[in-house]
């Protein structure tokens, strides 16, 4: 009998596999993470909720169910913590703000509907910055949560906690959202993965700016097949979002193999123009050689973003004003710096500025189309810094180049935001300090499998993903 640590980093494909098998319980897996939990959590702060009684009579009902012979789905019996920015029913929602502190929606969000039916079971809620804003994860309701590999250093964010909890094995699967960088950011610093789908793989309900396309929902997991087992529950279309893509979840169960002999990749250190920090540049260039000997033809070729800045600039001020305009008038003593700038700033836009943001996204959106007719993927680092300290709200300057906002140091990834183009992050080593560092695969349009592809044959030729932290050693 396999013990509870031994459970808990089990991949959730062959948890779910184990269950399917009766080898072991719904009930076991739950306790052993819920168990996990309670050892580890009060170390990292990443499970901000958590409603274990109810967890374990979902799973003995999930066993019940299984044991009358009742068709059961692809994520029978594994334990999900929700990202406190999706409605979660019963279970307080927070958004990581003081407004919300005692809120527990009346309604789940749609991928926590898809989770609850794939058969997965919500054991509680995991931390975010105040309303997803920024990527480092603290906020003034449950505090910060701390990177794993060094607990002095942040996790990133948004979906920081979920990040923590899959690194710590507190859950095998998670969700999160990405709009800047926030499913691919956390997973870069805690060593796990992070796909930022594209823009209506996984459908987005309940929102208030249904087309709006730089902001996704995404799989998290600590491997990539994990991944996209995940998506396969998650993806499909869905009426309530009028983005959503028609292709079925079902596309992504498919095996993740796939020859790779003479696929071309743009290789970029620093997309032309980025500040990156060495210490993230030699990670990743120590590892080219994975990809050559997969058979990729890899080239150092940047891609030019010209106008991407201003594009995610633009788009995300005016989703700002649109989502807590209206909190900002009665509120604003209880929101944060950096969101009540970013509402202001979507206040004072014009028209003539949104439109010239969208041409320019039209514009490179073509550049980029044309580029990745000649190459199938471009690889560029996830993060320009590696984790830095959790006292440090953001990066405010990258190899003597200064940002201007509180987002400007997550370029590489917002850049690939305001393209709307699947990327992924998978580990990718370490730094010399011991920080984890992920490699960005970015594919082509709507080509999230080639990406899954590609990130799980980078994968299995490297391991990174089996180094655990320390913060989650037994002691």
């Amino acid at each position: 009998m396999a013990t509870n640590s031994e459970i808990c980093f089990l991949t959730a494909t062959e948890l779910a596999r184990r269950i399917r098998a009766k080898d072991i319980s719904a009930r076991e897996v739950v306790e052993a993470h819920l168990v996990q939990i309670d050892r580890v959590n009060p170390k990292v702060n990443a499970v901000v909720t958590l409603h274990p009684e109810q967890a374990v009579d979902s799973a003995k009902a999930a066993d019940e169910a299984f044991s009358r012979d009742r068709e059961v789905g692809p994520l029978h019996g594994l334990p999900i913590a929700h990202k406190d920015l999706v409605p979660t029913k019963g279970m307080r929602t927070t958004m990581g703000s003081p407004i919300y502190r005692d809120s527990v929606p009346d309604h789940d969000g749609l991928i926590v509907e898809r989770l609850k039916k794939a058969g997965a079971v919500t054991i509680g809620k995991t931390n975010v910055p105040e309303f997803g804003a920024g990527a480092q994860t603290y906020n003034d309701v449950f505090g910060e949560t701390l990177n794993p590999y060094d607990t002095s250093k942040t996790c990133g964010g948004s979906s920081g906690g979920a990040a923590v909890s899959l690194s710590c094995g507190m859950q095998p699967i998670a969700d999160g959202s990405d709009s800047g960088g926030s499913l691919r950011l956390p997973a870069s610093f805690c060593n796990v993965v992070g796909l930022r789908p594209s823009p209506g793989r996984v459908p987005l309900w309940p929102s208030m700016l249904a087309w709006y396309p730089i902001s996704v929902q995404g799989p998290m997991a600590r491997t990539v097949e994990d991944t996209a087992l995940l998506l396969s529950a998650i993806a499909g279309p869905d009426p309530r979002s009028p983005i959503a893509i028609s292709e079925p979840g079902s596309l992504f169960s498919r095996p993740l193999d796939r020859d790779f002999e003479g696929v071309r990749i743009a290789w970029s250190r620093d997309l032309g123009e980025l500040p990156v920090d060495p210490r993230v540049t030699t990670v990743i260039d120590g590892e080219r050689h994975i990809f050559e000997s997969l058979g990729c033809q890899v080239e150092d070729v940047d891609p030019d973003f010209t106008g991407a800045h201003e594009v995610f600039h633009v788009w995300r001020a005016w989703r700002f004003e649109v989502m807590f305009g209206k909190l900002l008038e009665t509120y604003r003593d209880q929101i944060k710096d950096s969101v009540i700038w970013n509402v202001e700033v979507g206040m004072e836009l014009n028209g003539p500025q949104i439109g010239e943001a969208e041409r320019k996204r039209t514009e490179l959106y073509h550049r980029l189309r044309e580029f990745m007719e000649t190459y199938e993927f471009l690889i560029l680092p996830v993060s320009q810094v590696p984790p830095f300290d959790i006292n440090q709200r953001y990066i405010t300057e990258i190899n003597g180049v200064k940002m201007d906002t509180y987002i400007d140091w997550m370029k590489s990834c917002y850049y690939i935001s305001a393209i709307g183009l699947p990327a992924i992050s998978v580990p990718c080593g370490f730094t010399s300090e011991g920080l984890p560092v992920g490699v960005q695969i970015v594919g082509r349009h709507h080509d999230d499998f080639g990406v899954l592809q590609l990130a799980h044959a980078f994968e299995q030729a490297t391991g990174f993903w089996k180094t655990s932290p320390p913060a989650a050693e037994i002691e």
